[in-house]
C-alpha cells in the first residue's frame, strides 16, 4: 500500500500545476520519515510503470540518501550506517537499471560509499561482492544472468574509484595509497586489465565498426584506471602498466582523424577512450615518472603521429580537437623530464614545421566564428591567460592554446634536465645564482624557433590581398604570442627590433586585415609586461589607432577594438602612461556613446586607465564624469529589474575615477594648492552623481509609492550588484557637502533611505567588496553630526493613502548591515566593529533613547554569538568581538547583561573573564591603541561596581577583574607616550626617506642570490599544516591587518575622566582592597610608579 500511494505521489511531482507538486512534495515529506520508504523508492526506481516515474523515484532517493548523510556530518556525529539489506537491494537494482536511471541511481551509491567505504573504511563486503558481480555480468560470463549487465557493474567500480583520484587526507604531506584502493586495484582492476586486452584485440581485429558495449566498456575501464593513478600508484598495478598502455596505443592507432566527422555512438565512444588514454599518458608522466620513463619513447611516438592530423584542426568537432590539444599537452608534460626532453628534442623542428605551426594559421572555422560570435573566438583565439607558459598546464582544451603553451616550453628550453626521477629535495635546494649559471646557454626559441618564423614575410600593401600570406603571418603572431617568457630573457634591444620589424608595420597597412590586427593587438598585449620603455609609446599609438577602427561595409570590427582595449590596459597595469589622455578619452568616450554592445569592454578601460592615478589625468575626470552620467542614465532600466552589465560596468568606472580623482585633490589640499575652481569640480561631480542615484533608485520607486511596504515591492529588489560603487558614489555626494541647503538641492536624505535599505538586505559578503560601504556608513555619520539627516534616527510616517507603517530609519538599516557582517563574515569583523563604535558613541541620541538601546540588543546579540564560535581560543577575532560588547555595556548595561544571560550559560561572566584575558599585556591579541585602552578601562571599572554591588568581592572574576583595571590604567600612559614617540619617529623618517634609495640596488640582487627555492619536501610540509591549522580553527579568516591598526571613535566617551572613575572606584573599596590583598606586590609597584598619587590606597589603615 504505502508503495502504490508513493508511486501515485511521485507521478504528481511531475504535474505542470505547482500547486499539486508542492502538495505531494509535503506527503512524500512525511513518508520519508517511515522505514520502508527508501525501500519503495528503490522498488519504484527499478519497476515503475513509466519511465518518469522511474527517474523520479530515483532523484528522490537520491535527494533523501543525501539529507540523511548531511544530518549526521552536520550534527558532527558518525554516519549512520545504511543497512546492510538496503545497500543489497541497491546493488542488485544498479545491476539491472535502464541507462537514465542507473545514472541517478549510481549517485545514491556514490554518496553512500562516500560516507561509509571512503571516510570509515566499512562496508567490508563492498569489493567481494562488487567483483562477483563483474565477472558474472552479461558481457564477461556468457553463462551468467543477462539480467547483470556488465556496463552496470563497470559503471558501478567507475563511482566507487571516483573519490580516490584525489588525495583524501590533505593533513598528510606525503600520503600513502589509501588501502581501499589498494583492495580495489588486487581484486578488480588487475583481472579487468584481462577483459579489456581482449576486448583490445577484438577492436583492432575488426578494422572497423563495433558494437557500442564494446567501446562502452574499454572507456568505462580506462576511466577507472585513471581515477586510480590521476594521484596515487596502487601497488598492484605498475607491473600490468606496459601492457595496458600498448593497448593504449593500439586504441589511439585506430584514429583516423582526417576523415569525415562522424556522428555514430561508436565513433563518439572510441574517441572519448582515445581523451582518456591521452589523460592516464599525461598523469603517468606527471605523478610517477619511476612508471613511465621507460614508457616513454613509446608514448612519444604515439602522441607524435595524433599530432600530424593537426594540419586539419578546422574540420575537427570538438571532441577530436580535444584529442589534438590533449596530444600537444603530453609533449610539453614530457619536456619537462630529462628522458623526455633527449627522445623530443631531435624532433623540435619537424614538430614545429608539421603540427604546432598548422594549428596556429588561420582557418576557415576562425572566420566563421569571428562574424557568428566574436566573444567565443576572443575566448578560443586570443586567451589572456598564456603568462603561465608551463609543461604542467591542465587547462588549456583547444588545439591552438596547446600548441601554443607547447612552443613556449620549447623555446625556453636549453637542453636536458639533470634531476631524476628520485633526486633528494635536497638537491633542488639551490641558490638562484646556481641556477642561472645557464643563462649564456643559447634557448630553442633562438636556435630554432625564431628563424622557423623568421621564413614568412610580413604582409605590406604588395601582399595583403594573398591569403596564404595573410593565414600563416597570423599564425606568427599567435606563435610569438607563446615566446613572452622567452623575450623576457633576452636583451631590450632584441625585443625592440622584434616588434618594430615583426608587428608594428602591420598598422601602417592602408588596407590591413582586421584578422592580423586583431591578434597583433593581443600579442602587444601579452607582451606588455617586457616592452622596453623607448617602444611603449609607438606600441600605445598603433594601439589607440586600432581602438579608433571602425566597422566596414561587410566585417565587424568589434574583435580589434576589443583587443586593442585589453592591450591598452595592460600597457596602463605596467605603468605606461601617455603623453596626453584628450585623445584617448575622446576615442573611448566617443565609442561608449555609439556602441551598447562594446561600452562594458571601454567601461572597463577606463577604470585600468584612472587607475594608474596620473594627475594629468586627473584634471580631466570633472568633465569626463559629467559625460559618462548622461551616458549611463539613459541605459539605466525604468523600472525594478536587473541592471544590465554595461550598467553595472559603468558605475565600476565612475567609483574608479572618483576614487583617483579623491586621491590627486588630497594631495594638492596638503600643499594647499585647492581653489575655487576645483571646490567648483567637486560640486559639479557631486551634482551629477546625485543626479545618476537619483534615476537610479528613486525613479523606479515613484509609481510604487503607495505599495512600498508591501512584501512584494521593496528596495531591495533593486539590483544591489553595484552596492559597492554606488556607495563610493554616494559618499563622495556627502563629502562634497559644504552647507545645510545642498542636504536639499542633492536630495541626500531621501538617497541615504533607500541605501540603507538596500544594506540591511545585503547578503553578497563572499562575493563582493565591502570597503566602501562601511566608509560610507562612517560618512554618514559625520555628515549628520554637522549638519542632521532628516530620517537619520526615525523615519517619517508615510502619507496617506498608504498604510501608517513605521519604515526603517537610516541608522537601523546601517545597524542591521553591521550586525549581519559581525555574524555572518569573519572578514569584516574589525570593519563592522569600528562602525558599532561610532554608531553607539558619535551621534547624539538624548531624544531616541529606543533606537540606541535596539542598536545595542542586534550588536550585543551579534558580537556575543560570533566570541562563542571562536572562544575555544584566543585569536585576533576576540578583541573586536569583546569591545563591541564593551561599547554595548557602557551604553545600557541591564540590556546587556540581560541578552549574555538569556541562554543561562553564565555568559556575562564569559565576556568579563575574556575581556581580563586580552587586557593583559603579555596576550598576543590583546589590546593596542589608547582608545582601545580606554574603552576597556571603563568597561571593567563599571563591571567591578556591579559585582561589588552584588557581594561577589570573593569570586575570582571580580580579582580578575579589578587587577586588570588597574593593569589598564598603568598601561594607559604608558600607551600615551608610546604614540607621542611614534609621531615624532615619523617625522624623522619622512626626512630621512630616500636618503639610502641608491645603496640598497646592489643588496637587493644579493639578497635575491641568497634566497633558496622551496623544495618539494617543505611545499608538502607548509600545505599539511596549513590544513591542519584549518581544522583546529586556529587559521579563521580575520580581515586585512591594516583594519586592525585604527583608532576607535568613541565620541564623548572619549573625553570622559578616566582618574575621576578611578578615584571613585577606590575611594568605596579602600578598605576591602586592603583586606584582600589586591592587587599583586609587581602591579601595586608598576602602579605607583605611574600614579604616585594613588599611593594612599595601598596603605593599612593605622
Amino acid at each position: 500500500m504505502e508503495t502504490l500511494q508513493t508511486a501515485q505521489l511521485l507521478n504528481e511531482t511531475l504535474s505542470a500545476n505547482g500547486n499539486v507538486v508542492h502538495a505531494a512534495t509535503e506527503v512524500l515529506d512525511r513518508l520519508s520519515l517511515l522505514p520502508d520508504f527508501p525501500y519503495s523508492l528503490l522498488s519504484i526506481a527499478t519497476g515503475g510503470e513509466s519511465q518518469g516515474q522511474k527517474v523520479a523515484a530515483a532523484t528522490y532517493l537520491k535527494n533523501f540518501t543525501r539529507r540523511h548523510i548531511d544530518r549526521d556530518r552536520n550534527r558532527d556525529i558518525p554516519c549512520s550506517q545504511v543497512s546492510s539489506e538496503f545497500k543489497n537491494q541497491l546493488m542488485h537494482a544498479l545491476l539491472q537499471a535502464e541507462a537514465s536511471v542507473l545514472k541517478v541511481l549510481v549517485e545514491v551509491f556514490r554518496i553512500i560509499v562516500v560516507a561509509e567505504f571512503v571516510k570509515e573504511n566499512s562496508w567490508p563486503e563492498l569489493v567481494p561482492e562488487l567483483r562477483s558481480f563483474i565477472q558474472n555480468s552479461n558481457l564477461i560470463n556468457v553463462d551468467a544472468d543477462p539480467k547483470w549487465k556488465t556496463v552496470n557493474a563497470l559503471a558501478v567500480l567507475h563511482a566507487l574509484l571516483r573519490p580516490f583520484q584525489y588525495f583524501l587526507n590533505p593533513k598528510v604531506a606525503r600520503e600513502p595509497v589509501p588501502p581501499q584502493l589498494q583492495l580495489i586495484a588486487r581484486e578488480i582492476l588487475v583481472p579487468l586489465l584481462a577483459v579489456f586486452h581482449q576486448n583490445v584485440e577484438k577492436v583492432l581485429t575488426i578494422h572497423g565498426r563495433t558494437d557500442a558495449e564494446t567501446e562502452r566498456i574499454l572507456l568505462i575501464i580506462c576511466k577507472c584506471i585513471y581515477f586510480a593513478v590521476r594521484s596515487h600508484m596502487p601497488c598492484d598495478l605498475p607491473p600490468r602498466l606496459p601492457s595496458f598502455c600498448h593497448d593504449l596505443f593500439g586504441i589511439l592507432g585506430t584514429l583516423r582523424l582526417d576523415a569525415v566527422v562522424h556522428l555514430e555512438e561508436e565513433y563518439i565512444l572510441r574517441l572519448k577512450t582515445a581523451k582518456r588514454s591521452l589523460l592516464i599518458f599525461r598523469a603517468l608522466v606527471t605523478r610517477h615518472r619511476k612508471h613511465s620513463d621507460k614508457l616513454m619513447p613509446d608514448i612519444i611516438d604515439c602522441v607524435r603521429k595524433l599530432l600530424k592530423y593537426s594540419l586539419n584542426v578546422s574540420k575537427l568537432d570538438f571532441l577530436a580537437e580535444r584529442i589534438i590539444s590533449l596530444a600537444f599537452d603530453v609533449i610539453s608534460h614530457v619536456l619537462e623530464t630529462g628522458p623526455g626532453w633527449r627522445l623530443v628534442s631531435p624532433h623540435f623542428s619537424l614538430l614545429l614545421e608539421s603540427a604546432i605551426f598548422p594549428a596556429l594559421v588561420m582557418n576557415e572555422k576562425d572566420m566563421l566564428e569571428w562574424e557568428e560570435d566574436p566573444d567565443e573566438y576572443i575566448r578560443k583565439n586570443l586567451p589572456c591567460d598564456l603568462e603561465e607558459i608551463s609543461g604542467w598546464r591542465e587547462d588549456l582544451f583547444t588545439a591552438r592554446k596547446s600548441a601554443i603553451n607547447l612552443l613556449g616550453v620549447i623555446s625556453l628550453s636549453k637542453g636536458p634536465h639533470v634531476a631524476t626521477s628520485n633526486s633528494s629535495s635536497a638537491a633542488s635546494k639551490r641558490k638562484k645564482g646556481e641556477r642561472n649559471k645557464g643563462k649564456d646557454q643559447r634557448c630553442m626559441g633562438e636556435l630554432v624557433v625564431l628563424p622557423f618564423l623568421s621564413k614568412f614575410p610580413v604582409p605590406s600593401d604588395v601582399n595583403a590581398s594573398e591569403t596564404k600570406i595573410i593565414n600563416d603571418y597570423y599564425g606568427v603572431l599567435m606563435a610569438f604570442g607563446g615566446l613572452q617568457d622567452f623575450l623576457d630573457q633576452q636583451k631590450a634591444e632584441y625585443r625592440t627590433n622584434l616588434v618594430h620589424a615583426r608587428v608594428l608595420p602591420l598598422y601602417a597597412v592602408s588596407a590591413s586585415p582586421p584578422y592580423l590586427l586583431a591578434t597583433a593587438n593581443w600579442l602587444l598585449g601579452e607582451l606588455a609586461p617586457c616592452l622596453p620603455e623607448e617602444l611603449t609609446a609607438d606600441v600605445y599609438s598603433s594601439l589607440l589607432k586600432a581602438l579608433a577602427m571602425r566597422d566596414t561595409d561587410d566585417m565587424s570590427c568589434y574583435i580589434v577594438r576589443a583587443s586593442a582595449a585589453g592591450a591598452i590596459s595592460a600597457l596602463f597595469d605596467n605603468d605606461y602612461l601617455p603623453p596626453e589622455w584628450p585623445p584617448f578619452l575622446q576615442v573611448v568616450v566617443g565609442l561608449i556613446g555609439e556602441k551598447d554592445e562594446e561600452a562594458s569592454m571601454l567601461f572597463q578601460l577606463l577604470s585600468t586607465a584612472v587607475g594608474s592615478g596620473d594627475k594629468n589625468l586627473a584634471i580631466h575626470i570633472p568633465h569626463l564624469i559629467s559625460s559618462l552620467v548622461g551616458a549611463i542614465s539613459e541605459r539605466l532600466p525604468p523600472a525594478i529589474e536587473p541592471w544590465p552589465e554595461i550598467v553595472v560596468r559603468g558605475f565600476e568606472a565612475l567609483a574608479a575615477m572618483v576614487q583617483s580623482w579623491d586621491d590627486c585633490t588630497s594631495e594638492e589640499n596638503e600643499q594647499n594648492e585647492s581653489s575655487e575652481k576645483q571646490l567648483s569640480g567637486w560640486h559639479t561631480v557631486a551634482r551629477a552623481f546625485s543626479h545618476l542615484l537619483q534615476w537610479a533608485w528613486l525613479t523606479p520607486l515613484q509609481p510604487l509609492e503607495f505599495n512600498i511596504c508591501e512584501d512584494q515591492v521593496s528596495p531591495s529588489l533593486v539590483l544591489s550588484s553595484c552596492l559597492e560603487y554606488s556607495s563610493t558614489l554616494l559618499r563622495f555626494v556627502m563629502r562634497s557637502i559644504t552647507k545645510i541647503s545642498m542636504l536639499l538641492e542633492l536630495k541626500v536624505s531621501e538617497l541615504l533611505v533607500v541605501w540603507a535599505e538596500l544594506i540591511a538586505d545585503w547578503d553578497a559578503w563572499e562575493e563582493k567588496e565591502d570597503l566602501s560601504i562601511f566608509e560610507c556608513i562612517k560618512e554618514v555619520v559625520n555628515l549628520h553630526q554637522k549638519y542632521g539627516i532628516k530620517n537619520f534616527f526615525v523615519r517619517a510616517m508615510p502619507s496617506a493613502p498608504a498604510p501608517p507603517v513605521s519604515q526603517c530609519s537610516i541608522v537601523e538599516g546601517i545597524g542591521s548591515f553591521v550586525s549581519k557582517a559581525i555574524s555572518q563574515y569573519p572578514s569584516a569583523t574589525w570593519r563592522a566593529s569600528s562602525c558599532v563604535h561610532i554608531l553607539l558613541h558619535v551621534p547624539n541620541y538624548s531624544f531616541e533613547t529606543g533606537v540606541k538601546q535596539s542598536l545595542v540588543t542586534a550588536f550585543t546579540q551579534a558580537a556575543f554569538a560570533r566570541f562563542r564560535g571562536i572562544r575555544s581560543k584566543p585569536c585576533s577575532l576576540w578583541k573586536p568581538s569583546l569591545l563591541v560588547i564593551s561599547s554595548c555595556y557602557l551604553c545600557y548595561p541591564d540590556v546587556v547583561e540581560r541578552i549574555l544571560e538569556k541562554d543561562g550559560h553564565k555568559g556575562f561572566e564569559v565576556w568579563a573573564s575574556a575581556l581580563t584575558v586580552i587586557s593583559n599585556s603579555t596576550s598576543e591579541h590583546g589590546l593596542s591603541g589608547e582608545s582601545e585602552v580606554k574603552l576597556s578601562v571603563l568597561a571593567l571599572a563599571k563591571v567591578v561596581e556591579l559585582l561589588f554591588g552584588q557581594g561577589k568581592l570573593d569570586s575570582n572574576l571580580y580579582r580578575d577583574c579589578f587587577t586588570s583595571l588597574l593593569e589598564l590604567y598603568a598601561r594607559l600612559k604608558e600607551v600615551q607616550e608610546e604614540e607621542v614617540e611614534d609621531e615624532d619617529d615619523d617625522e624623522e623618517d619622512e626626512d630621512d626617506e630616500g636618503s639610502g634609495d641608491e645603496d640598497t640596488d646592489d643588496d637587493d640582487e644579493d639578497s635575491e642570490d641568497d634566497e633558496l627555492e622551496e623544495t618539494e619536501e617543505e611545499f608538502l610540509n607548509r600545505y599539511a599544516e596549513a590544513a591542519v591549522a584549518l581544522e583546529n580553527g586556529s587559521d579563521v579568516e580575520e580581515g586585512d591587518l591594516g583594519d586592525h591598526a585604527e583608532q576607535l571613535e568613541l565620541g564623548e566617551m572619549a573625553a570622559v575622566d578616566l582618574q575621576s572613575i578611578l578615584l571613585s572606584v577606590m575611594e568605596g573599596y579602600r578598605h576591602i582592597l586592603i583586606q584582600k590583598q589586591l592587587p599583586p606586590p609587581q602591579l601595586s609597584s608598576r602602579f605607583l610608579n605611574n600614579f604616585p598619587e594613588y599611593n594612599l590606597f595601598f596603605q593599612l589603615p593605622q
